[in-house]
């Protein structure tokens, strides 16, 4: 059957045909959302890029996790954001919700009763409220600034009961909403990476004057410095590569592959009689992904890195990109 579980084939159709059922009723409910977006969401996207403060979500139950991912979403992209708790908010956490901040409730009813005292504490202080919701005449909506109502559609589910296809509505309206914000602060990548140091997307991000070696480390010789000197120095460093300078320039470099094509009379050559002139080098300031894309087409382990004169500043090696987690 190909299947280690045994099933019989039926059963796997079946399992199958729900879950394609379940992804094109989500996905054409957020295409219907993508044709016909709110007449808030532009108003909305500009009061969020106003806002002196912090954007704060808030939801219940499945409301509430959606909630904090937008608000995660958010803080990862460059707007200040936090959650809370509904709930939690009536006994004592109202006082994180500040003159200044931005609230987003999210209730597909729209009748939250555990909103409701949330929705009393921003309109006291007169705090601008977004509210997400499937019900344009709700209470909560009524009581909004800024409406967002998700599209009509059924549940995934098929009792039409579990929150499924209002979760990726309003998950997706969220995303929508954090990525509109973030291009028009013009949100760079050098900015993303202060937020996602770790992993393999804050590895993807690093410069290479994070992950290069020092001034200390460098394996430099004067183009006058004799090929058996110039080896010693290779050894010790131990790049497999050796920068040869001129005034404190890097006018070239000599691999390993330098040293084959010159075999025959290695030993009787100085080190810019061997080098390869004009080497490729790299910026302080270049993304190390950058580096070893360029390391991997030109089939070389190490590069020197330059200042804006030429100047050796550091050397990035291969293995310096693996441990990072680049590959």
């Amino acid at each position: 059957m190909g299947y280690g579980t045994g099933m019989e084939q039926s059963v796997v159709d079946m399992i199958r045909a729900t879950a394609r059922r379940v992804l094109q009723t989500e996905g054409l409910a957020v295409t219907a959302m993508a044709d016909t977006l709110p007449e808030d969401f532009t108003p909305a996207v500009q009061a969020i890029l106003q806002t002196q403060g912090r954007v704060i979500l808030s939801g219940i139950g499945k409301s509430g996790h959606i909630a904090r991912k937008i608000s995660s979403t958010f803080a990862s992209t460059g707007t200040p954001s936090a959650f809370v708790h509904p709930a939690e908010a009536s006994h004592g956490d109202l006082g994180m919700i500040m003159p200044g901040d931005l609230a987003i409730l999210i209730s597909n009813s729209g009748e939250t009763s555990e909103l409701r005292d949330v929705v009393a504490h921003v309109t006291r202080f007169s705090i601008p409220l977004l509210a997400i919701s499937g019900r344009l005449g709700s209470t909560l909506m009524q009581a909004a600034d800024y409406k967002l109502l998700l599209p009509s559609a059924p549940e995934a589910c098929s009792l039409g009961m579990a929150p499924t296809t209002s979760t990726t509505l309003t998950l997706a309206m969220g995303d929508a909403l954090a990525v509109a914000v973030m291009e028009r602060r013009g949100f760079l990548a050098e900015e993303f990476h202060t937020f996602h140091p770790g992993g393999k997307l804050g590895a993807r991000l690093s410069k290479v004057s994070q992950l290069m070696h020092g001034p200390d480390r460098l394996p430099l010789v004067p183009t006058t410095q004799s090929m058996p000197e110039t080896l010693v120095v290779m050894s010790e460093k131990g790049f497999g590569i050796a920068g040869v300078v001129e005034q404190d320039r890097l006018c070239g470099v000599i691999s390993d592959g330098d040293l084959r094509r010159n075999i025959a009379h290695l030993m009787e050559r100085s080190a810019g009689e061997v080098a390869t002139r004009n080497p490729r080098s790299i910026a302080p300031d270049m993304l190390a992904s950058e580096a070893l894309a360029m390391m991997s087409e030109n089939k070389i382990t190490a590069l020197f890195v330059v200042d804006d004169a030429n100047r050796p500043v550091g050397i990035l090696h291969l293995h310096d990109c693996l441990r990072a987690g680049l590959v």
